[in-house]
C-alpha cells in the first residue's frame, strides 16, 4: 500500500513538472517571437504595413494601417471586414509585418480575427490615444462599430523575425511561419 501511494506521489510530481515545464516553454516561446529590434521599433513607429498570403502562397500587397500594441507586444488592428486582409486573414493567412516603413524591420505573425471584449478595448482606447486623427472622429475605432459589423478586429502574434533588408515582393512566395 505505501509503494502504491510512492507511485502515485511520484507519477503526480512528475506530471506537475512536465505540465510546469511545458507551460513555461509555451510562455518563453511566444515571448521569443518578438525581437528587442522589434518591440524598440513598435514602440516609435506610427504605421506599420502589412501583407497577407494569396491563395497560391504568394505576398499581397502591404499597404499601411494605424496600429496599437497589447502589453504582450501583440500588435493589434482594425479593418473592414469585407478587406482582403480580413478576407485572407479569416481564412487562416499569416501577417508579413514591416515597421514604420515599407522597408522598416519586418516579422511574420500569426493573425486572427478576434471579438474578444479587451482587444477591441485596448483599440478603442489606443488607437485616439495615439492618432490624432482618431481623436477628431477621423476612422476612430467604436464599440458601436465592432457590434456593427461596420469594423474587425486583428490580433498579430509575432512568430519571428524576417531578414534586415527584407521587402515586399507582391506575386512573390511569401515566408512561412516557422
Amino acid at each position: 500500500m505505501a509503494s502504491s501511494f510512492r507511485t502515485r506521489t511520484v507519477t503526480w510530481t512528475i506530471a506537475a513538472a512536465l505540465a510546469i515545464a511545458i507551460a513555461s516553454g509555451a510562455i518563453s516561446a511566444r515571448a521569443q517571437g518578438v525581437s528587442a529590434r522589434d518591440v524598440a521599433a513598435l514602440r516609435d513607429a506610427k504605421l506599420i504595413y502589412i501583407a497577407t498570403v494569396r491563395k497560391d502562397g504568394n505576398q499581397s500587397t502591404a499597404v499601411p494601417v494605424w496600429f496599437v500594441t497589447s502589453a504582450d507586444n501583440r500588435v493589434l488592428i482594425q479593418t473592414a471586414p469585407q478587406s482582403w486582409k480580413a478576407k485572407r486573414i479569416r481564412r487562416g493567412s499569416p501577417a508579413i509585418v514591416w515597421i514604420g516603413a515599407a522597408t522598416g524591420p519586418a516579422f511574420i505573425g500569426d493573425a486572427k480575427i478576434t471579438t474578444e471584449a479587451s482587444v477591441l478595448s485596448q483599440i478603442e482606447t489606443g488607437m485616439p490615444q495615439k492618432y490624432l486623427l482618431a481623436r477628431v472622429g477621423f476612422s476612430r475605432p467604436t464599440k458601436e462599430k465592432f457590434d456593427s459589423g461596420k469594423i474587425c478586429a486583428i490580433e498579430i502574434t509575432p512568430i519571428r523575425d524576417l531578414p534586415d533588408n527584407f521587402k515586399s515582393a507582391p506575386g512573390t512566395p511569401a515566408p512561412t511561419l516557422h
